[in-house]
C-alpha cells in the first residue's frame, strides 16, 4: 500500500485494473485503518476518474455475494447520498410507493456514513432483518413486491471499511459506487447524484449496461427530486430540466423535508409518511421520486400517469400494505 499511496500522492491516477486490485486487498484486509484512510483522502482531494471508478466497481461485483434474482423485473430506486442535506429517507419511502403500484423491487442500502439515517437505519428500525439467502429474498420479492438488500451483507469491502467511513463523516468514493453495485442488477434504476460531474460519469457508466436508466440531480445540490429547485433529469433517451410544478405541483421549502436528529425520529417521519399522513410537501416529494422511478419502466405512456399511480399506491394505502406485508414475513 506504501507504494501505492506515493503513486497516488505523485497526483497520478490509476488505472481500471490498478484500482480493482487495491480494492479487492482494501476487502481482504490486507491493510491497515491508516492506510486505508489515507487511501479514501486521496480522492476526497481530487476527483475520481471513470478508470478508478470502473475498477472500484469491478472489484465489488467480483468479491460480492451472488444472488439470482432475474425472473423478476426490478427496480432500485437510490442516491448515492453525501448530499450534506440531511432529508428524510425519501428514495426508500419511494421504493414502497413503487412497490405498491405492483413494481418489483430490490432496495439497495446502507447504513449513513454522512447522514443520521441511511436507508438500512430505517429499515432495521422498523424491524427488517438484513439477509443474503436467495430464497427468503424471492419470498419476499413474490409476496411484497420488495426486498431490502444491506450492502455490507453483500459485499465484504463495504463491512471492511464501514467504521472508517463512519468515523470520518464524509462523503467518499464509496458514496459513488453504492448504486452501481446492487447485487440483484436491477432492469431499471433511478439514481440520484449530489452534482453534475457524477451525473456525466453516471450517464456514462450506466450506458454501458444496457439496461434502462434515469439519473436525477437536484440544481440546489440534492441527490434526489427535492421540488426545492429544478432537477435535472438525464435518462438514456437524452437530458432535460424539469420544474417543481412540473415534477410535484408545487414548491417546497427545504425545512419541509428534513429528516430529523436521530434514527428514531427518522424511522417515526418514515412511518407517518408511509401511512398516508404525511405533510403535502413530503408526500409530493416522495410521489415525485416514485413517478420518476415508474416512468423510468417505460409501462406509462407520461409521467403524470407514472405520477396517479404513486398517489393511488400511497393515497390508497398500498404503499402501507407492501410495508406491512415485508416486515411480516422476518
Amino acid at each position: 500500500m506504501k507504494k501505492l499511496l506515493q503513486y497516488l500522492f505523485e497526483y497520478k491516477t490509476l488505472s481500471r485494473e490498478q484500482a480493482r486490485e487495491a480494492l479487492s486487498n482494501i476487502s481482504k484486509g490486507m491493510f491497515s485503518d491508516a492506510e486505508v484512510t489515507a487511501f479514501i483522502t486521496v480522492f476526497l482531494m481530487r476527483s475520481i476518474t471513470i478508470e478508478e471508478l470502473q475498477g472500484f466497481r469491478d472489484a465489488l461485483l467480483e468479491l460480492c455475494v451472488k444472488v439470482d434474482l432475474s425472473e423478476f423485473k426490478l427496480m432500485d430506486i437510490v442516491g448515492t447520498g453525501g448530499d450534506g442535506k440531511n432529508t428524510f429517507n425519501i428514495s426508500t419511502l419511494s421504493c414502497f410507493i413503487v412497490a405498491g403500484t405492483g413494481q418489483k423491487v430490490a432496495k439497495h442500502g446502507n447504513y449513513g456514513a454522512s447522514a443520521i439515517s441511511g436507508a438500512s437505519n430505517v429499515m432495521e428500525q422498523l424491524g427488517y432483518k438484513f439477509k443474503s439467502d436467495e430464497t427468503q429474498l424471492k419470498r419476499e420479492l413474490t409476496e411484497a413486491n420488495i426486498c431490502f438488500m444491506h450492502a455490507p451483507v453483500f459485499h465484504p469491502a463495504l463491512k471492511t471499511v464501514g467504521p472508517i467511513r463512519k468515523s470520518l463523516g464524509l462523503r467518499t468514493f464509496f458514496n459513488m459506487l453504492g448504486p452501481m453495485v446492487n447485487p440483484a442488477a436491477p432492469d431499471y434504476q433511478l439514481v440520484g447524484v449530489y452534482n453534475l460531474e457524477m451525473a456525466r460519469i453516471y450517464n456514462y457508466l450506466l450506458q454501458q449496461t444496457g439496461g434502462a436508466f434515469t439519473i436525477i440531480h437536484g440544481m440546489d445540490g440534492y441527490d434526489e427530486i427535492s421540488l426545492t429547485n429544478d432537477t435535472k433529469v438525464i435518462t438514456n433517451k437524452g437530458e432535460f430540466i424539469m420544474t417543481p410544478e412540473q415534477l410535484g405541483k408545487r414548491t417546497v421549502d427545504a425545512k419541509d423535508i428534513y429528516g430529523g436528529n436521530t434514527v428514531e425520529e427518522a424511522a417515526k417521519i418514515f412511518t407517518t409518511i408511509i401511512k398516508g399522513e404525511g405533510t403535502w410537501a413530503q408526500n409530493a416529494v416522495v410521489l415525485a421520486n416514485a413517478a420518476m422511478a415508474l416512468h423510468c419502466t417505460n409501462e406509462y405512456t407520461s409521467y403524470d400517469d407514472a405520477y396517479h399511480a404513486a398517489v393511488e399506491s400511497l393515497e390508497g394505502g398500498k404503499a402501507y400494505a407492501a410495508l406491512q406485508k415485508l416486515i411480516a414475513l422476518q
